[in-house]
């Protein structure tokens, strides 16, 4: 019977101790019949195990080339050389190995759809084609969007290859963050918390971040790869590292017809990628399309107290099927006053545009969590609450959310005063614009191979 000893080894070359990121991590787990292997590199170079039963003479067990700075897999013991040692270790002689489409890549030879989703016929209906900012120069297509899938998860976007676009809007969260605010390269700390991503595909404004200064999309995705906190990188930089990895030059000529690497196409991809993020599989669609059977008494009240102005008056800032606002003036919720956030007023420099925000889509609003600006609430009970109580008395604040003429203090913030009840029966609501597919949805995952 093979017998494992607790004694592990990890041996790295030397030469290459220096161009070994921080975070490099190695376990070996032996087991019956098995060897579980997990190594953490972003330097993504090739490795070698091997076995040996007397820690002198080791035998090649097999090669691993890192593809996005992790490699885990389980290998079967039986047939391989018997010993009780064994280590990986850098391949210092065979780093020529490369990653590869079809090394590097879990895609197949066609891309899924990502141009043409299925969506409500409600999508087709004013106002919500004037809602969509896909520009006439880039239009989403099924390679592109695929491209800009692997751009978002590829951590070789930051400067020491450790932080990707989905660190601060992963999937399983909505494409957010669960944390109030995200964690760079180096271990800072954003500034604001990260905002869902479903549906930017819809926003009537067309400006992008929470102060809304990117004017596109396309300018967007650029940013946090450029930031000194997020992503720490430069363009050029990041041009040269992607036009050096064959499965990019590869893509990009499927998709530009040429296989050099630009800013201008990576983010041109990046955006395809992000419109591409559509959910419409939810318990609201069902219903939409079955005048709410679906819903229980519940969620039917929520829904009711959403739409209407005497009540929660939600839809006037989250409006149509895409909860989004229209193409009017940018919204201050009285998050509070004055306004520790400047929001639009550091843009733009206007005190009239202190403590104003995009307002983020609710759809998908329940995997979303923290909410607000600065992630402040952690549940949307408090988000109902704060909307039914709490709303701070701004003097830029959005009309819906002031009392109307001839009801209280004129200009002053509404209050609600629904009943725990009520309160309860909007969060029912909201809850059902959550798509349970989302999280899982395969053309939106990570397509990198990590060896499992």
């Amino acid at each position: 019977m093979m017998k494992y000893l607790p004694l592990l080894t990890l041996l790295i070359a030397q030469p290459l101790m220096a161009q070994l990121p921080t975070g490099t991590e190695l376990s070996i787990a032996p087991g019956i019949g098995s060897l579980f292997v997990n190594i953490t590199e972003p330097g993504n170079h090739v490795w070698v195990l091997q076995s040996s039963p007397n820690l002198s003479n080791w035998t090649d067990i097999q090669t691993m080339k890192i593809h996005n700075g992790r490699y885990r897999r389980t290998f079967s013991t039986s047939g391989l050389p018997s010993g009780f040692f064994y280590q990986a270790s850098i391949n210092s002689a065979g780093q020529t190995l490369t990653s590869t489409t079809a090394s590097a890549l879990l895609i197949g030879a066609s891309p899924p759809n990502y141009a043409s989703p299925t969506l409500p016929p409600s999508f087709a209906q004013n106002p919500i084609p004037a809602q969509d900012n896909t520009p006439v120069g880039n239009p989403t297509t099924d390679t592109g969007a695929e491209l800009g899938r692997v751009l978002f998860y590829d951590k070789r976007l930051s400067i020491n290859q450790t932080i990707s676009c989905s660190s601060c809007h992963q999937q399983a969260h909505g494409f957010s963050d669960p944390r109030p605010f995200s964690v760079g390269f180096a271990g800072g700390l954003t500034d604001r918390n990260s905002m869902g991503l479903a549906h930017a595909r819809w926003y009537q404004r067309r400006s992008f971040f929470w102060d809304e200064r990117a004017a596109t999309l396309e300018i967007q995705v650029l940013q946090p790869i450029q930031n000194s906190v997020e992503m720490g990188m430069t363009l050029p930089a990041l041009e040269t590292r992607l036009n050096a990895e064959p499965y990019y030059t590869d893509l990009f000529n499927r998709v530009f017809g040429t296989p050099v690497v630009t800013s201008d196409r990576i983010s041109r991809a990046l955006a395809q990628f992000v419109r591409s993020i559509v959910s419409v599989q939810s318990k609201y669609d069902v219903g939409a399309a079955s005048g709410f059977t679906n819903f229980t008494a519940e969620e039917n009240q929520g829904r009711q107290i959403f739409n209407t102005p005497t009540q929660g008056n939600c839809a006037a800032c989250h409006g149509t099927d895409n909860f989004v606002p229209g193409g009017g003036p940018a919204n201050n919720n009285g998050i509070e006053n004055p306004s520790v956030d400047r929001g639009i007023g550091a843009i733009t420099g206007l005190t009239t545009d202190d403590g104003k925000f995009k307002v983020p889509s609710l759809r998908n609003i329940e995997l979303t969590a923290p909410f607000m600006h600065d992630g402040r609430f952690n549940t949307l009970e408090q988000v109902v609450e704060f909307y039914n109580s709490g709303v701070a008395a701004h003097p830029n604040l959005s009309p819906p959310l002031r009392n109307p003429p001839g009801q209280g203090p004129p200009g002053s913030p509404r209050r609600l005063n629904l009943t725990v009840a009520q309160k309860a029966a909007l969060v029912a609501f909201m809850k059902t614009l959550t798509d349970p597919n989302l999280a899982t949805n395969p053309k939106c995952s990570d397509p990198f191979n990590y060896g499992d």
